[in-house]
């Protein structure tokens, strides 16, 4: 799936998220100053920035299929290597950097296998290629109340939680079939304060994802009865807290 939506949208929706998720994948992935690494299905930069962080700007390349992604990108850091690209066809060299990660991306990569084995192709030997997908199919992802409060509704809606990576065990099985040694797995999980239902709840009507698309395709009415129904799940005011849970996977190229 390519995101056909402007980066702001995306970083509303869901940067919210994967901002702080960032910093505790790379530090699983055990980025290191010095490496070289890359950035799959970076979205409008927020592991990017991490990565950045960390191993310099000339350290890290990045690449993403969505057009205004890219251009988001390269906005924020006019110095980074970045191509639009899918992470089926990365346009790199064999063996060109220590590490290869990819954030919430394998759930929507055409053919994960496919894109993971690329992952690994351009990992120098015994280098590290990992990646992390929330957690849909055990309710336990930042989209997780939307879909509920949906199921609730409309019991034959077709969710998220069947994506590719989305269910215990999948993101491993992937990443074995796509060549990677040594395959280690593990929960990361990141806590995030809304300050009310409005800033929730706002995001999903930007049509960002299968979750703003099946927002998008309803009427006025549906719409609301959805917006009802989700509030139902949370404090009547005030802040509330969201956990999110993702499965990451590493292995060596």
């Amino acid at each position: 799936m390519t995101f056909d939506v402007a980066g702001e949208a995306y970083g509303r929706f869901m940067g919210r998220y994967s901002e702080p998720l960032g910093p505790v994948f790379a530090d699983w992935a055990g980025v290191r100053r010095g490496e070289r690494v890359l950035d799959v299905g970076c979205g409008p930069g927020a592991l990017t920035a991490v990565l950045i962080d960390r191993v310099g700007v000339g350290n890290v390349a990045a690449v993403d299929p969505s057009p205004p992604f890219v251009e988001s990108v390269r906005g924020r850091f006019p110095d980074l290597d970045v191509h639009l690209a899918p992470a089926e066809q990365l346009p790199y060299d064999d063996g060109l950097f220590d590490q290869t990660l990819a954030q919430l991306v394998v759930h929507f990569m055409q053919d994960p296998v496919t894109g993971l084995g690329e992952m690994a192709r351009v990992t120098t030997r015994g280098g590290t290629v990992a990646a992390c997908t929330w957690d849909l199919a055990g309710d336990r992802s930042p989209l997780s109340p939307l879909w509920s409060a949906v199921r609730r509704i409309d019991p034959l809606a077709t969710d998220e939680s069947s994506l590719p990576g989305a269910r215990e065990g999948h993101l491993a099985q992937l990443a074995t079939e796509a060549g990677l040694l040594d395959v280690e797995t593990t929960e990361l999980s990141v806590t995030v304060t809304h300050p009310d239902f409005d800033e929730w709840w706002e995001p999903y009507t930007l049509g960002v994802g299968p979750a703003g698309d099946y927002v998008a395709s309803l009427d006025a009415r549906s719409r609301d009865s959805l917006r009802d129904e989700c509030r139902r799940g949370f404090p009547a005011q005030g802040p509330f807290d969201v956990t999110a849970v993702a499965w990451a996977v590493r292995g060596r190229a």
